[in-house]
């Protein structure tokens, strides 16, 4: 029986629920914006240079077979880069707002279908406001802030995969789920080819999509009782295949063996001395994410979820046909981010000090292909809390204040966790409106200058994010930098102003 007193605590919770889901989102949304605002903001360093001279002189298929040939073996980030690159500037200034738009879209439809298979539907602004504050931590919680969201080659590599992962998420959904044989069919046909488009895009991607779709393989084998069918396990299994297929062009490509030649190993990757090294790199790494406490607001985000889908204690073990999961296989799907995550992080930090060396772990940008589904992870964890919190408190006859001390609780929590970013977007903000109004003025010049016949000019590096410029180097021959930046501008070279 519902008394009045009940009723009446629902009325304030749900009167109070929507007010913490507009804040949260205007909150993330406004921190997203601004990451999307100073894409207008962003000037070629580093990689840009050379991306940028080969896409307007080579063409889509020449920094395509260029990569492949003399680079890296990374044809599908040529290509990328190529389209991006392909008019000016233009590209990589709205890429920061394409990926928020992309991502944001694609975590609101997954949290749609996640909800739905628990039997809940939350209103769309917690799902938008989850989404929005999902990227604000993964933007702006990392010690590569402009790497992550604004210089476009890192986030073609690193960024951009996570994007792409999300949406074929969706349709590995859509395709276990179709009737048609057919239409199976290409879905399947999809998994494979995006896997190995996602293998020659970004390596620390495959490694942890694999590990996740592997996993995930595992326990949709239908004998299990999860999945009643072989279709999730052959999606798994196709993505994976896709990724390796990928793995290997790039591998053997002459690019590849180039780039390896350049810094040859000391060790064998796999030699205790190597994997030591390794295992202190990645602990090193893992206190620098640990030491940002921001991230925990991904678990406060879910809880505010869980609260407002109102969830059912019971739901949390049901399937939408209304078939209860065995509990072992619950706490297995529960549990399998931690070794994705635990594996996929080492994964990343093995190849880095593989290509890069004993500082290969600083490179900050790479981390965002664990710290996505670790993120994601959290959040379902918080929302499986809240599900479970709500009810709880209602059992014990729970006053509005305190079903309203709950909402207000997590809501805080994950406005904190954005309020701790904001000192780095300011900082951000400055550095890169200053660095776009200096590096105007010096476009100009050097323009001016190269149209008058001009073949040695002057160029005063302009550093930002911790990326290379100019001059990194005394030996001219080895500044590779210089090199793209005299053949961006049609001259023989640059000398330090």
């Amino acid at each position: 029986m519902v008394t009045a007193s009940t009723e009446g605590n629902r009325r304030f919770v749900r009167r109070l629920l929507p007010v913490a889901g507009g804040a949260l989102a205007a909150a993330a949304g406004a921190l997203v914006a601004v990451g999307c605002f100073l894409g207008l903001y962003v000037r070629p360093t580093s990689d840009d240079w050379c991306a940028a001279w080969k896409s307007r002189d080579l063409g889509v298929l020449g920094i395509t077979h260029d990569f492949y040939a003399t680079q890296n073996g990374r044809i599908t980030n040529a290509f990328l880069s190529g389209i991006i690159y392909g008019d000016g500037l233009a590209g990589v200034k709205i890429l920061p707002t394409v990926i928020a738009v992309a991502f944001t879209v694609g975590l609101v439809l997954l949290g749609i279908r996640f909800f739905r298979y628990l039997g809940a539907r939350p209103p769309v602004v917690f799902l938008v406001a989850g989404s929005l504050a999902v990227q604000a931590l993964l933007y702006y919680g990392g010690t590569r802030s402009y790497q992550v969201l604004l210089w476009a080659p890192a986030t073609i590599s690193h960024t951009i995969p996570s994007v792409i992962g999300v949406w074929a998420l969706l349709l590995a959904v859509w395709t276990v789920r179709q009737p048609r044989a057919a239409v199976r069919a290409g879905g399947f046909a999809a998994a494979f080819l995006i896997g190995c488009a996602l293998g020659t895009l970004s390596e620390s991607f495959a490694l942890v999509s694999g590990l996740l779709a592997a996993g995930v393989a595992l326990l949709a084998l239908p004998r299990l009782g999860l999945a009643r069918t072989w279709h999730p396990f052959t999606w798994c299994l196709l993505w994976c295949a896709g990724l390796v297929c990928g793995l290997i062009v790039l591998y053997t490509s002459p690019g590849a063996r180039w780039r390896r030649a350049q810094q040859p190993a000391k060790e064998p990757m796999l030699s205790a001395t190597e994997l030591r090294g390794t295992f202190e790199d990645w602990l090193r790494m893992w206190d620098t994410v640990t030491g940002q406490w921001a991230y925990l607001g991904a678990i406060a985000v879910g809880v505010l979820l869980g609260l407002a889908a109102g969830l059912g204690a019971s739901a949390l073990g049901q399937r939408e046909s209304g078939r209860a999961v065995p509990r072992r296989m619950l706490i297995a799907v529960l549990l399998l981010p931690v070794p994705v995550v635990v594996l996929g992080s080492f994964a990343v930090v093995l190849g880095l000090r593989s290509g890069y060396g004993p500082t290969g772990w600083t490179y900050a940008r790479t981390w965002t292909n664990y710290l996505v589904p670790m993120e994601l992870a959290l959040c379902v964890y918080g929302v499986l809390l809240g599900a479970w919190a709500r009810p709880f408190l209602a059992r014990r006859g729970a006053t509005a204040v305190a079903l309203s001390a709950a909402v207000v609780a997590a809501a805080g929590l994950a406005l904190a966790s954005l309020a701790v970013l904001v000192p780095s977007v300011k900082e951000l903000t400055t550095t890169t409106v200053t660095r776009a109004v200096a590096w105007d003025a010096q476009n100009s010049r050097i323009r001016t200058e190269a149209a008058a016949g001009g073949t040695d000019l002057g160029y005063r590096p302009m550093y930002i994010g911790s990326l290379a410029e100019p001059f990194f180097t005394s030996d001219y021959e080895r500044d590779w930098v210089a090199a793209c930046i005299a053949n961006w501008y049609g001259i023989d070279r640059i000398h330090r102003l």
